[in-house]
């Protein structure tokens, strides 16, 4: 798994929050039987990305949640970060501790290579970008 299970269910969180109508906020018993995400572990992330402000919360008779901003304006880096799931730089996969060009473990030239792509792929994917490339299923 390149990622953890807690930035999986980010991502799919907000994903399918993405396909719902913007006018409606979505229960979080709702979006975890539309995404599969155990309804504790998803109202721990729910939290989480609240205080990053890609979400917002109604409490209340009518609430739920839904993104705080437009799809276009959110990045997958967002999501990730908000649930502390985006890689460290400078973290030595062979367990250094820190490790750089000038001082590399076995694992430094491929593991940046897989850094410079997750960073590249999570800075350049919006929720706009993986709602267009979806079938459109589970739209609200």
């Amino acid at each position: 798994m390149l990622l953890s299970q807690t930035a999986e269910y980010a991502l799919r969180a907000m994903t399918w929050l993405a396909t719902q109508s913007p006018d409606v906020p979505v229960r979080a018993r709702d979006l975890s039987e539309g995404t599969g995400i155990p309804l504790h572990y998803l109202s721990k992330i729910l939290r989480r990305l609240v205080i990053a402000n890609v979400l917002v919360s109604q409490k209340g008779q009518g609430g739920g949640f839904a993104l705080a901003r437009e799809p276009e304006a959110i990045r997958f880096e967002d999501i990730l970060a908000a649930v502390d799931a985006y890689p460290k730089s400078g973290r030595c996969a062979f367990g250094w501790g820190a490790c750089n060009e000038d001082d590399p473990c076995p694992l430094h030239e491929p593991w940046s290579h897989l850094n410079d792509s997750l960073h590249h792929w999570a800075t350049t994917t919006t929720l706009a970008d993986a709602v267009t490339g979806s079938s459109g299923r589970g739209r609200g």
